[in-house]
C-alpha cells in the first residue's frame, strides 16, 4: 500500500502543478513546458528515464515507462494532461493559480481537471521506487499537452509521430471516473467510464446577398443562419443505447429496485431521480449552437454569416449525426467539421474493468460501482489510433454536497485532500494487480 510520504506528496504535487500556469486559450496560446519539466524531474527522482517531446516549442509532453515483471503481458497506458482552461481571478474566492491548501482542500485551476490525477500518478510511482515495487505489466506514463483544445500538440502528436513509445499498450487509464456521486438518498455511486461520445465541433456558413439594411432582402445570410441554428437547437434526437449505457441503466435500475424497461428510457431516467445525471446526456446524440459571427455594420446586410455548434455523437451514431445535420442546416447553409474525433467504447466485462471495480470497492466498501459513458471527450480518442482501449478512472472519494461536475472548467475549482489520499490508495491498488 502507498506510504505516508505518498499521501503528503500527492497534495504537494497537486498544489505545485496548479501554481505552474498552463492555461490553454486555444489557437496555440499555451505553454505546458514548466509543468512537463516538473513532472519529468519527479519521475527521474524515482529512477525512471522520462523523455520530453514537442511538436511546437513550449508545448511539451512527457513519456516514461515502468518495466513490469512479466515481459509477455500487454502494457498499460496511464495518462493525464498538463494544460488547463482559462480562469478569471476576479471571479474566484482563492486565486486560481495559488494552489492554496485551506481547511483540508486544495484550490486552483486544474485541481480536478486534471492535475490531481497527474499528482496521483507521480506519488504512486515514487512510492513504488521507495518500496522496490514492480507491476506485473509494463506501465507507460504520458503527461500530455493541448488536451483542452485540439490535442494536436499533445496526444495526437504522440500517437502519430512516436507510436514506438507505446509499444505493447492495449489499454489506457485516464480521466474521468471512480469519483463519488451522492444520489441524495444516502447512496454513494462510483461510475467508471467505459466509453465516450465522439466530438463533432461544426462550423456553419450561411451565404446570401449582401445589401442595404433598409431594403427588402429574401436572401439574408443572417436569417438563414438563425433559422438553421434554431432548428438544430430545437431538434429532438432519437434514443440510441450503446452497450455501456445499457449496462449502466441495468445496474442502476437494479440498485434502486426499479424494473429495467429499456423500451421507455425517458421514464426510467425519471425514476432514477438525481442519479439520471450520470446517464441522461449519453442516451442520444446532441448538438448545441455556441458561437455566432455575422456582419460589420448595423445598416449593412452581410453576404455571409457563421456559427459554431458543439456536436457529440455516440458510438455507432456518426452517420445519423451527419445525415441529421444535412437536413437541419437547410438551403443556403453549409456545414463542415471544425474539429472531429471518434467515439469510444470499452468492454465492461473485461479483466481490467473488473480490476478497476475491485480497487474502488476495497477502499469504498459502502459504494456502488457502475459503468458509464462520458458525454465529452479525452485524450483516449487520440491514443485509440494505436489500438488502445481507454477507461476513465480518476478515483476520488468526495463529501456530500461537493459538485464534482461543476468543478470542470468552473469557478472555485478545488479538491479535498482526503479525496487525493483515496485516489492514491485506489490507483496504487489497481496498478499493482493490473
Amino acid at each position: 500500500m502507498a506510504d505516508r510520504l505518498a499521501m503528503d506528496e500527492v497534495v504537494e504535487f497537486t498544489s505545485d502543478l496548479i501554481r505552474l500556469d498552463t492555461t490553454n486559450r486555444g489557437g496555440g496560446d499555451c505553454r505546458e513546458r514548466p509543468a512537463a519539466e516538473y513532472a519529468a524531474a519527479r519521475l527521474a527522482e524515482a529512477g525512471l528515464d522520462p523523455v520530453l517531446l514537442e511538436r511546437t516549442p513550449g508545448r511539451t509532453n512527457v513519456v516514461a515507462r515502468v518495466e513490469g515483471t512479466d515481459p509477455s503481458a500487454d502494457a498499460l497506458l496511464l495518462h493525464g494532461h498538463l494544460d488547463v482552461v482559462p480562469a478569471e481571478a476576479a471571479d474566484w474566492s482563492v486565486h486560481p493559480f495559488s494552489g492554496e491548501v485551506r481547511d483540508g482542500v486544495v484550490w486552483g485551476r486544474g485541481a480536478v481537471d486534471m492535475k490531481n490525477m497527474d499528482a496521483m500518478i507521480l506519488a504512486v510511482v515514487r512510492a513504488w521506487a521507495r518500496e522496490g515495487v514492480r507491476p506485473r505489466r509494463d506501465i507507460v506514463i504520458a503527461f500530455t499537452a493541448d488536451e483542452e483544445a485540439s490535442a494536436e500538440d499533445g496526444s495526437g502528436f504522440l500517437a502519430d509521430t512516436h507510436p514506438e513509445l507505446f509499444e505493447g499498450c492495449t489499454e489506457g487509464i485516464s480521466e474521468s471516473g471512480a469519483f463519488t456521486f451522492h444520489d441524495g438518498a444516502g447512496r454513494r455511486i462510483y461510475p467508471i467510464a467505459a466509453g465516450e461520445r465522439g466530438t463533432a465541433w461544426l462550423k456553419l456558413t450561411a451565404r446570401g446577398r449582401a445589401g442595404h439594411g433598409s431594403k427588402v432582402n429574401r436572401e439574408n445570410a443572417v436569417t438563414r443562419l438563425a433559422a438553421a441554428i434554431t432548428r438544430i437547437g430545437a431538434h429532438e434526437w432519437p434514443l440510441r443505447l450503446t452497450p455501456t449505457v445499457r449496462a449502466a441503466l441495468t445496474e442502476l435500475a437494479a440498485l434502486y429496485g426499479i424494473e429495467t424497461d429499456l423500451g421507455d428510457v425517458d421514464r426510467l431516467l425519471e425514476k432514477l431521480g438525481p442519479t439520471a445525471k450520470l446517464v441522461e446526456a449519453t442516451v442520444r446524440n446532441s448538438a448545441n449552437p455556441t458561437m455566432l459571427d455575422a456582419g460589420y455594420k448595423i445598416n449593412v446586410i452581410p453576404g455571409e454569416a457563421v456559427a459554431y455548434v458543439d456536436g457529440r455523437y455516440l458510438p455507432g451514431g456518426e452517420e445519423e449525426f451527419r445525415t441529421t445535420m444535412d437536413l437541419l442546416t437547410g438551403p443556403g447553409v453549409d456545414w463542415e467539421f471544425h474539429h472531429h474525433e471518434v467515439a469510444l467504447q470499452a468492454p465492461v466485462d473485461s479483466a481490467t474493468y473488473a480490476g478497476l471495480r475491485a480497487a474502488v470497492e476495497e477502499f469504498a466498501p459502502d459504494g456502488h460501482v457502475v459503468p458509464y459513458c462520458m458525454s465529452g471527450g479525452t485524450d483516449a480518442k487520440q491514443f485509440s489510433r494505436l489500438g488502445i482501449t481507454g477507461y476513465g478512472f480518476t478515483p476520488l472519494r468526495l463529501p456530500e454536497g461537493y459538485d464534482y461536475q461543476a468543478m470542470f472548467h468552473g469557478v472555485d475549482e478545488r479538491v479535498p485532500v482526503e479525496a487525493l489520499h483515496f485516489g492514491v490508495r485506489v490507483l496504487d491498488r489497481f496498478l499493482r494487480t493490473a
